[in-house]
């Protein structure tokens, strides 16, 4: 299956966002300038990886880095000589996760719920009664969104919000608890859908919710959600890879993983360097 970041959708997400987005062969290329500088090339999960493309336009917006993150491939191997002969480095730390968790929504819904965990099935069962709704107002979602964390934090900027809903349109669910209109809501997701796959994109949740358990209510919305679109899987974006190790993600790879699916893995992040000089 396609991933969402060679979609046509997301091209034009990046491209509101300042990126240039160039399709050749049904390949996403996003490019972007830096001033004096030159410009950085990324390819992320390609079906298929053409160097002579990302060669030729490597020469034509003088990048100065270029990011390749491959796809699933046959021959994951020779896609990594390939890389590497071609000058490219494996990163230690990758943009995007290298490691997933995709759920079969072929299942029937009482199926899905059944291959919940022990401490899943509780939880949803615990937010049934609880207010949890499409959240069509994204200025709101944002600002509610800011409220809950830890200005640690990222949250991202309402112009982009605003994009990705513009981008994806319906495909694009912002969910969260309490009413559509409520400030006080605590929790919330955002789920994306690109052909017969959906994603787990960027969630966040309260001190209290927290001790509730509300998002696993939400997820489980966001499950259902998907299912009734006609997805065949949820990609939960990003578990623990021990690859790439990053304590901080233990806590919600636990979480993604109550909801039971299978493990995916990527290859990882490949990056080379001043390429005007060398190619």
């Amino acid at each position: 299956m396609i991933d969402v970041r060679q979609t046509l959708q997301y091209a034009n997400y990046l491209r509101s966002l300042g990126w240039i987005a160039e399709r050749i062969d049904n390949i996403n290329y996003f490019i972007k300038k830096i001033p004096l500088i030159g410009a950085v090339l990324k390819i992320q999960r390609p079906e298929e990886i053409k160097y002579d493309t990302i060669k030729n336009l490597a020469r034509k917006y003088r990048t100065f880095q270029i990011i390749v993150e491959p796809n699933l491939m046959t021959s994951v191997k020779n896609y990594h000589d390939l890389l590497i002969s071609q000058g490219f480095k494996l990163s230690k730390s990758p943009y995007l996760p290298t490691k997933t968790l995709h759920l079969d929504l072929s299942k029937s819904k009482q199926k899905l719920f059944y291959n919940l965990k022990k401490d899943a099935k509780h939880a949803v069962k615990r937010t049934l009664n609880i207010q949890i709704n499409t959240q069509k107002d994204i200025s709101l979602f944002r600002k509610i969104w800011k409220e809950m964390v830890s200005y640690r934090r990222y949250v991202p900027p309402l112009s982009h919000l605003i994009s990705l809903k513009k981008s994806f349109g319906d495909n694009a669910f912002f969910i969260s608890s309490g009413l559509p209109a409520e400030a006080s809501a605590e929790a919330g997701a955002i789920f994306l859908l690109c052909g017969k796959s959906a994603y787990y994109w960027q969630a966040f949740t309260g001190k209290r919710a927290r001790k509730s358990q509300i998002q696993y209510g939400i997820v489980w919305r966001g499950i259902l959600w998907a299912k009734k679109k006609g997805a065949k899987i949820i990609d939960f974006e990003g578990i623990y890879d021990k690859r790439f190790p990053n304590k901080g993600w233990r806590g919600f790879t636990h979480f993604k993983k109550s909801f039971g699916g299978y493990e995916v893995e990527y290859p990882g992040c490949y990056i080379k360097w001043n390429l005007p000089r060398i190619l």
